[in-house]
């Protein structure tokens, strides 16, 4: 491959010898880019390849593989699964398929979550239950923290301060990180000074908080996509629950400052489209555009979405690129067209 390598911003001559990569010349070498913009393949850090379109499990490892193969088409070529219904550990090393970094099922509280999606478990049985999911999982473990209280008519922490508290060690006992699913004030706040590795959405983050993470290295996966569907959620829940009606048209109406916040702040923010349910697969490049419109620098976005989450996911080494005609540091929009993809050393031309 000969092209303009980024981040370096160098135009560089590579070699690809299996899913190994090498500046040494190899003989006999095959000629597969010459010119365009060469990115490390791009992540989606928010997806779930084991639910289906519309909410329930996939029927079977086959959907899974082929909501899998959306993303990579799309130039995704690592994917952290933020929580699955249905077991796939042998699409780890697939072949076709983006890197995979998994959480277990969702461990999600009694009646108080997406049927058929998460474990749901009383406070007694969450340690137990963090534990179970760890080894079902291929590092994570993924958390409800909140979720709508309906006797109290709004969003609620999913248990006591004691027993998030309690799932972040557990997690980290077990050798796994944690992440959770954190849309109000009190649960993230409380996640986050337990010590939690990630927050998704965060929506309720408070400046404070915002600090906090940024001290101490806790990620952000914004998933700004899944939050432009607040109003429609608001909709549906206003004749029945209108004080969460309310506060989910609120948190939907602060969001983007409260993301450029973490962003100014230094906390290490990642892409993720939260595909799965109700959001579309092969949608990582829509999300880049959000996070640069809410303030994220270009060159920040592009690191977010591909090397720096690479890194942070454990996808340091292997022969995986995206290739685009044009460059992508002069207009992300760029990223929805790929040109060429390379997958594990293998060139793919995006839709075969």
């Amino acid at each position: 491959m000969r092209g303009v390598l980024l981040p370096d911003d160098e135009t560089r001559d590579l070699w690809l010898v299996g899913d190994e990569v090498t500046t040494e010349p190899v003989p006999g070498a095959q000629t597969i880019v010459s010119g365009g913009f060469i990115l490390p393949g791009l992540v989606d850090a928010h997806c779930h390849i084991g639910i289906a379109p519309g909410g329930a499990p996939v029927t079977g490892i086959e959907q899974a593989r082929e909501l899998a193969l959306i993303d990579r088409d799309a130039g995704v070529l690592a994917i952290r699964d933020a929580g699955s219904p249905f077991p796939y550990p042998e699409l780890d090393d697939d072949p076709e398929l983006p890197r995979l970094a998994r959480a277990g099922q969702h461990v999600a509280p009694v009646r108080r979550y997406l049927p058929e999606i998460g474990v749901e478990v009383a406070a007694s049985e969450v340690e137990a239950e963090v534990k179970r999911q760890a080894k079902r999982g291929n590092g994570w473990v993924k958390l409800v923290g909140d979720w709508i209280d309906r006797e109290r008519g709004d969003l609620a922490p999913a248990w006591d301060e004691g027993t998030l508290r309690t799932a972040v060690r557990a997690a980290h006992g077990a050798g796994a990180r944690i992440t959770a699913h954190c849309f109000e004030e009190s649960s993230v706040a409380t996640l986050v000074r337990a010590g939690i590795d990630c927050v998704e959405h965060g929506t309720g983050l408070s400046l404070e908080i915002v600090e906090l993470m940024a001290q101490r290295g806790t990620a952000l996966v914004p998933t700004m996509i899944n939050i432009e569907t607040f109003d429609r959620i608001a909709d549906r829940a206003a004749g029945k629950f209108p004080l969460y009606a309310k506060h989910m048209r609120q948190l939907k109406r602060t969001f983007p400052t409260i993301v450029k916040a973490a962003y100014e702040a230094g906390v290490p923010v990642y892409v993720g489209s939260d595909a799965g349910g109700g959001v579309a697969h092969g949608q990582a490049a829509q999300e880049m555009l959000r996070l640069h419109a809410a303030g994220m620098s270009i060159m920040d976005v592009l690191a977010a979405g591909s090397w720096k989450a690479r890194d942070w996911l454990g996808f340091t080494t292997g022969a995986d690129f995206t290739v685009y005609d044009a460059d992508p540091r002069d207009d992300l929009r760029v990223l929805h067209r790929p040109k060429l993809i390379i997958l594990r050393g293998r060139p793919i031309t995006p839709g075969r």
